[in-house]
């Protein structure tokens, strides 16, 4: 009994035991937890002093967050320290007690304690990995509503954007910051950006370095001298396994050697680049297939060198200056040697030729870019490949001898014209004359000194008139000689009056008209039209009452006039001209006119006002130009020794281009009866060439050159200036710089 009471005693005292500790250790836990809240309290309670800190680590979300943030320990730590929680809180306070300072404030060092470490927050330096999905494309999500996970695994959701084009203008325009705004692919909103960050993309463009203060250009530190020491650096002795050959190598390249022998290693063949650059188009041309092909064409073969592609050719193979000056000025194309002989003493001093490889790169480009074509060969008479052409005896008359010589200028004879009635020959001179001839005598019948060099003369066309213009400087001349029956001079000189009571001389424009009187009067000058610039030709129209002038200038519109002379008006026909005006003419029969610049023809309609053809010389500069009397063919003469024929009703290019003058042409003319034309040349010569035009459309006009006629000195490198036909016999009059006028019948 006694022991059961015992073990009752002691049963009683181990459960009331249990209990005890029970109330105690829960005691224990609403201690801990009434420190902690203690602690929290005592951390979210801070006193005003703290409060107003401007340091941002010290306000209540900072220490707050910073206390959840560091809660990053593992559980097994947590664990760990559970027994000394209570020493650390109650730690704390006592601490944060002690650091303030007298006036209640909060120290410095608090101040740094409770700002916590920088790189709590933050688990990378370089990127913003609140978008977990890493370093992708971003485009893997354009058909998602979402562009990723942020770091508790939710979804970011794309934000909205309801602008269209026209708010995005709007933007544009009235945004400041616009320019600087850019779009976050990671989490698809704006970024503005700040000046530095704007300073540091325009310092990467420019190719610099981003850190401001970084020097690209400061002194190398040199580690190692640059000089060359006399002792090395260490004096070693060389082991003597360097001497001998590796053996692991020397396996090596055995197991290489026997692999490529089996064909299990296959070496790498070196390809040749420069026969892969450069090749030559037949090198292999007898051997190759194509040779032996039936319609295999082989390349042309350079002509063999001659004597004079030696270096020490003989004399006669030499230029002379005459020749070399004449090689100077042909064209490359026309040259018979594309070089100049050279002569030298020994093959030492021949230098090397300096377009050789220009030469031989020209010739392969023309043979690679040539198509060349079997042409199968006819048997052809070479006389029936010669035109048929008539005979120059069955193509007579035509000027053959020279007749006459009129002397008595004692300048160039620039201009001569021939009267209506063909009784007499007017002529102008730089002696500052104007002569009148007879043409059957050669006699000078008048001489009228106008005061300057003469440009040109033309006789009026009219027959029932008699009047001469005479250009000279930037004055025209209408002269009435009286060289004509008492009828003609009467009518002459009433259209030289004309409407003058009612209409009296007045200024139209720039140009003015001037009643002559006193001694030029005498001299039968009757009338000055006054031009602003220096007048070069004139042309009569076939009525006698129109008269055109020329005055090539480019710097002004006004080139060409047209003066009538009954009334005295004169009218500049064209706004502006297109070219350098050279010379004009009227049409014989229709209301055209004719104005030949440098490179062309133009032909305008005189009644609708507007041009209707124009005739492209091919030739670089045309000196002169005739119109046939049936006016559906013209003539051109130009500088470049070339005599161009239009037919106007077959096309705008030349129908013949003739080439067989030496020099520049002067002068082109027609016959007004017979089917002649003829060309005068700075080379002294005239040609004489038979042209008959057909009424038949279809066929082409027959072109036949007959005669050469000769007779002028060369003067001053100037031989024939200008020519003209009697308009009834078929004689020519030519006028040249040796100061004679000569009469070829």
């Amino acid at each position: 009994m006694a022991e059961s009471g015992e073990n009752m005693r002691s049963g009683g005292t181990t459960e009331e035991m249990k209990k005890v500790r029970g109330k105690t250790a829960r005691k224990r836990d609403q201690d801990e937890d009434e420190e902690e809240r203690e602690q929290i309290f005592d951390f979210n309670n801070k006193p005003a002093e703290t409060q107003e800190d401007d340091d941002p680590s010290d306000s209540e979300d900072s220490v707050y967050s910073g206390l959840e943030d560091s809660g990053s320990d593992s559980d097994d730590e947590e664990e760990e320290k559970d027994s000394d929680d209570d020493e650390d809180h109650n730690d704390v306070p006592v601490q944060r007690k002690e650091k303030k300072d007298e006036d209640g404030g909060v120290t410095e060092a608090a101040a740094e304690e409770n700002k916590g470490d920088e790189y709590e927050h933050d688990s990378s330096d370089e990127e913003d990995i609140r978008n977990t999905v890493g370093n992708i494309p971003m485009e893997w999500y354009k058909d998602f509503p979402h562009i990723g996970y942020d770091l508790d695994g939710k979804k970011i959701y794309r934000p909205i954007r309801n602008k269209d084009e026209l708010d995005e203008f709007l933007d544009k325009m009235e945004n400041p910051d616009y320019w600087r705004t850019v779009n976050d692919k990671q989490t698809g909103s704006d970024i503005i950006l700040s000046d530095e960050q704007v300073e540091l993309v325009n310092r990467l463009q420019r190719g610099q370095f981003g850190d401001v203060n970084f020097n690209e250009y400061q002194p190398s530190v040199e580690f190692f001298s640059s000089n060359v020491m006399m002792h090395p650096v260490t004096n070693r002795p060389a082991d003597k396994r360097s001497f001998i050959p590796s053996l692991i190598e020397k396996e090596k390249v055995s197991k290489l050697v026997h692999a490529i022998k089996m064909g299990w290693i296959k070496p790498r063949r070196v390809e040749d680049d420069s026969r892969g650059r450069y090749y030559d188009l037949w090198a292999s041309e007898d051997s190759s297939i194509l040779a032996k092909h039936r319609m295999h064409l082989p390349a042309p073969k350079i002509p063999l060198p001659g004597h004079q592609e030696s270096y020490n050719p003989p004399p006669e193979y030499l230029f002379t200056e005459e020749e070399r000056a004449l090689w100077e000025q042909q064209d490359p194309s026309d040259r018979k040697l594309p070089f100049v002989p050279m002569k030298f003493s020994s093959l030492r001093q021949v230098p090397a030729f300096p377009r050789f490889i220009h030469e031989r790169f020209e010739r392969c480009l023309d043979l690679y870019l040539c198509p060349r074509q079997r042409k199968m060969r006819v048997n052809v008479n070479p006389e029936d490949l010669i035109p048929k052409l008539p005979k120059p005896k069955d193509l007579q008359p035509f000027p053959t001898t020279q007749s006459l010589v009129y002397r008595g200028h004692s300048g160039l004879v620039r201009s001569i014209s021939v009267s209506p009635s063909g009784q007499w020959l007017a002529s102008g001179s730089d002696d500052g004359s104007v002569r009148f001839w007879e043409v059957c005598s050669s006699r000078c019948m008048r001489t009228v000194q106008v005061g300057g060099a003469v440009k040109n003369v033309a006789w009026n066309p009219n027959p029932s008139v008699c009047l001469l213009a005479v250009a000279l400087d930037s004055v025209v001349l209408i002269l009435s000689p009286s060289l004509a029956d008492r009828q003609v001079v009467l009518s002459s000189e009433r259209l030289l009056l004309g409407q003058q009571e009612a209409e009296p001389a007045e200024e139209v424009g720039p140009i003015t008209w001037i009643e002559a009187e006193g001694e030029e009067r005498n001299q039968g000058i009757h009338l000055k039209i006054q031009h602003p610039k220096a007048v070069h030709q004139v042309a009569w129209h076939a009525k006698g009452d129109y008269l055109a002038s020329v005055m090539p200038d480019h710097s002004s519109h006004l080139q060409v006039f047209i003066h009538q002379v009954s009334r005295r008006r004169s009218q500049n026909p064209f706004r502006k001209n297109k070219g350098l005006v050279q010379c004009v003419s009227f049409h014989p029969v229709r209301p055209y006119f004719f104005v030949a610049t440098q490179r062309s023809v133009r032909i305008y309609n005189l009644v609708k006002q507007e041009m209707t053809k124009k005739l492209q010389a091919n030739s670089k500069w045309i000196s002169s130009m005739a119109v046939h009397p049936g006016g559906d063919h013209v003539i051109c003469g130009s500088y470049d020794c070339r005599l161009s024929w239009f037919d106007l009703d077959l096309s705008t290019k030349p129908y013949k281009m003739l080439r067989h003058h030496k020099k520049a042409v002067r002068g082109v003319a027609y016959h007004r009866v017979y089917p002649l034309f003829a060309s005068a040349s700075d080379d002294g010569s005239v040609i004489v060439c038979h042209g008959t035009v057909y009424n038949d459309l279809l066929q082409n006009p027959l072109i036949v050159p007959v005669k050469v006629l000769r007779g002028h000195v060369i003067t001053n490198d100037l031989g024939v200036l200008d020519l003209t036909f009697h308009p009834t016999q078929p004689w020519v009059f030519s006028s040249g710089a040796d100061a004679t006028i000569r009469l070829f019948t």
